[in-house]
């Protein structure tokens, strides 16, 4: 086998003659080279390999420190819960005060008559109900139960401003009922002297009675006809024992003729509240309460007032 070596510089060749074995010799040797060559470089990559991969204490304390991270993490996820919640707590004990004072409003309507006691019990929770849904259930979340509580706390705004006003109403109603005047003096007697001109019974001359006289059982109950503060409480010229009472609006009550006084001057009656004691003091032939109503300082006809608790 020949092998022709040229120059650099394109000069004389030289040609080299090698035998077979020869040959055979430098491709082995190139051979051995280049395994040797792949050998060394699968070496140098496992050690790299096993130099890069993390050793147990290392993977241990890896996967140690992601838990402590997420652990750190859930602890604020849970308190970010618990103050959620606490939110939620306080305002729901905020709607619980609010719908205590709500029921105590129901419960004065239903005391002042407003409300029928068959048709609302305010000491019972409200009667719900219906079939059960056999659909997926599911959990409120959180901002759900949020929106809830933002809806039934406008709803209990509303109600509340409307009882107020309708409480408002009702006092009101209430006060205008109390202070009209209104009913007998009495709770048992007769008519036995009529409003306006009439024979005296001392004298049989002609004379004007300001009121009218109910007759009845000597001690029996003298009653307000509305309320009002009392004026006058003792004994007085003509009348005997005398008690006046001024309801508001320039209208005064008279009952005169009294056994006995059961009430003071400066004290706050109600409609109904017995105020003295039939007798027959004063200018009187026997017991009965002599009954005048005042309207501005002059007297009307106590009648057309007794008639007003029938209409």
């Amino acid at each position: 086998m020949n092998i022709i070596l040229v120059g650099r510089h394109h000069g004389q060749s030289r040609v080299v003659a090698m035998s077979a074995p020869v040959v055979v010799g430098l491709l082995c040797l190139l051979l051995a080279v280049l395994g040797m060559a792949g050998w060394a470089g699968f070496q140098v990559a496992v050690s790299k390999a096993e130099a890069e991969k993390p050793t147990p204490s290392a993977l241990v304390a890896h996967w140690q420190a992601r838990l402590d991270e997420q652990k750190s993490e859930l602890s604020v996820v849970q308190q970010e819960v618990q103050q959620q919640i606490d939110a939620l707590t306080l305002r729901l004990g905020q709607i619980q005060g609010r719908l205590l004072r709500l029921d105590a409003l129901g419960q004065r309507f239903v005391e002042s008559g407003l409300v029928g006691s068959e048709e609302f019990n305010f000491d019972e929770p409200a009667a719900v109900g219906g079939p059960e849904n056999s659909g997926e259930r599911e959990s409120f979340s959180a901002p759900e139960l949020t929106r809830m509580i933002e809806r039934l706390e406008e709803q209990l705004d509303d109600r509340e401003q409307q009882l107020r006003l309708l409480d408002k109403l009702a006092s009101r109603q209430k006060l205008e009922d109390e202070m009209f005047v209104e009913g007998r003096p009495i709770t048992w007697g007769w008519l036995s002297s009529k409003y306006g001109y009439r024979s005296d019974p001392f004298n049989g001359k002609r004379t004007w009675h300001d009121g009218v006289d109910l007759a009845g059982k000597e001690g029996s109950d003298i009653i307000s006809v509305a309320g009002g503060v009392v004026t006058w409480a003792g004994e007085r010229y003509g009348y005997g024992n005398l008690v006046e009472i001024d309801h508001g609006d320039g209208l005064v009550t008279r009952y005169g003729h009294c056994k006995t006084i059961e009430v003071n001057v400066g004290d706050v009656v109600q409609k109904g509240q017995v105020v003295a004691l039939m007798g027959s003091t004063g200018r009187s032939t026997g017991p009965h309460v002599h009954f005048e109503v005042l309207h501005n300082g002059r007297s009307k006809d106590p009648v057309k007032y007794i008639a007003r608790s029938s209409n």
